[in-house]
């Protein structure tokens, strides 16, 4: 598997960046208004962070990070092959990036499975789907944004 990705809601990014970047001696590997991402070598670890204040110091998401869509695929499989209930997202922008995923819940929390195919340019209105990542207050509970046909 990849990396565990731990999704944080936080009230202000600036600080909490700041604060990441000396705790894990790392530079965001994107930032972006409202939102910023470590790729975090050791620990593995993909820390994403989303500017939240009315939700700020909870759990946004969790996930695994994978390098590619055919680990996806293999995820989704075995997932299903345990009797857990998958939902499948090809091709979906979120979270400034073009993401092929599968989400299946816990007994508290949804996790997905993820890789990152392309990041999502800047004027691409769904790069943040307030409804996945939770921005600005935003619900959490569907994601995301699927590109136009």
């Amino acid at each position: 598997m990849g990396r565990v990705q731990l999704a944080l809601n936080v009230s202000r990014l600036d600080e909490a960046v700041d604060f990441y970047t000396k705790l894990f001696q790392a530079q965001p590997a994107k930032l972006r208004p409202g939102y910023a991402n470590f790729a975090i070598d050791d620990p593995p670890l993909k820390l994403v962070l989303f500017e939240n204040p009315r939700e700020a110091g909870t759990l946004n998401h969790l996930g695994v990070e994978v390098p590619s869509a055919a680990e996806v695929v293999s995820a989704t499989k075995r997932l299903a092959a345990e009797g857990l209930p998958t939902e499948v997202e090809d091709g979906v922008t979120c979270c400034h990036a073009l993401q092929d995923k599968v989400w299946v819940a816990g007994p508290d929390t949804r996790w997905e499975v993820y890789t990152v195919l392309a990041d999502a340019p800047l004027d691409t209105a769904a790069a943040v789907n307030t409804d996945c990542c939770g921005t600005q207050g935003e619900s959490t509970s569907t994601c995301c944004a699927r590109p136009a046909h």
